[in-house]
């Protein structure tokens, strides 16, 4: 698993007690994704929402903490959703 990814499955971690969250936890975990492009790719309209407002609100929590690793990690991963 790429860096991305592992912000990304960090990000979907601590919204583990949302459905949608944990079935794309699970995803990533069970799936070996070479890249945050290929796990996008295989995510459904609705995946790609929720996780859309996921990443923004991590992103804008990563920025205001100046992680600017994980930001743009993050950013990284907001780009290829939409």
């Amino acid at each position: 698993m790429d860096n991305t990814l592992d912000y990304l499955l960090e990000s979907l971690v601590n919204h583990r007690e949302n459905d949608r969250a944990k079935q794309m936890i699970g995803k990533i975990k069970h799936n070996d994704f070479k890249s945050e492009e290929e796990f996008v790719r295989n995510l459904d309209e609705e995946e790609m929402a929720y996780l859309d407002a996921v990443v923004e609100k991590e992103l804008n929590y990563a920025r205001n903490a100046e992680d600017d690793v994980r930001a743009k990690q993050l950013k990284e991963v907001y780009e290829l959703l939409f």
